[in-house]
């Protein structure tokens, strides 16, 4: 089975991860939704969101996706926690899956991962990923892949990330069902 991990905390845009979340478990993909110390955790509009588990007692197990929800301060304290930037280097190194939307790609910028890759956020966050990594090429997509890298812009295209995300680990067809059972 595949695996995933989605870290978050306080802030974090809930239609993005609850988007993500969702759809990757119609197409039969585990998911483990962390939050930072295994609590519940109320989102930027205020609604509260139960933990799978604490992210330090899950970081260590074998993902194929990390996947980085945005809202603020979420995207923020994502960025600054040891842990998830533990798995997101672990990730990279082992050629596996990376995903971030909305103002959560700042965090990849941040640690490198963005380096010489297409990538787009949340457009107000445009000026901080280019300062953070100035060699990354930022486009005004509504999702982007390069390689091992996906990105997305906000919560408006939470579903069309979660998509994309669902044909990097299940391919096409599966994309394709999963349309056809939410009316996309």
């Amino acid at each position: 089975m595949t695996n995933v991990l989605v870290p978050f905390t306080t802030g974090v845009e809930e239609i993005e991860m609850v988007a993500v979340v969702d759809l990757l478990r119609r197409a039969d993909v585990m998911v483990c939704m962390a939050s930072l110390d295994g609590q519940p955790v109320t989102g930027r509009s205020g609604i509260c969101i139960n933990a799978d588990a604490a992210l330090a007692d899950v970081a260590g197990q074998g993902w194929d996706m990390v996947v980085l929800p945005g809202g603020l301060p979420n995207a923020h304290l994502l960025r600054d926690d040891a842990n998830v930037k533990a798995v997101v280097q672990r990730l990279r190194a082992e050629r596996k899956s990376i995903a971030a939307i909305c103002a959560a790609p700042t965090a990849l910028a941040a640690y490198g991962i963005t380096e010489n890759r297409r990538v787009t956020s949340y457009p107000a966050c445009q000026p901080e990923m280019e300062a953070l990594q100035p060699s990354s090429v930022y486009v005004d997509e509504a999702v982007v892949e390069d390689e091992f890298l996906i990105t997305s812009r906000g919560p408006g295209t939470a579903i069309a990330f979660a998509l994309r995300l669902i044909a990097r680990l299940c391919g096409e067809q599966q994309v394709a069902e999963i349309k056809v059972s939410i009316v996309a």
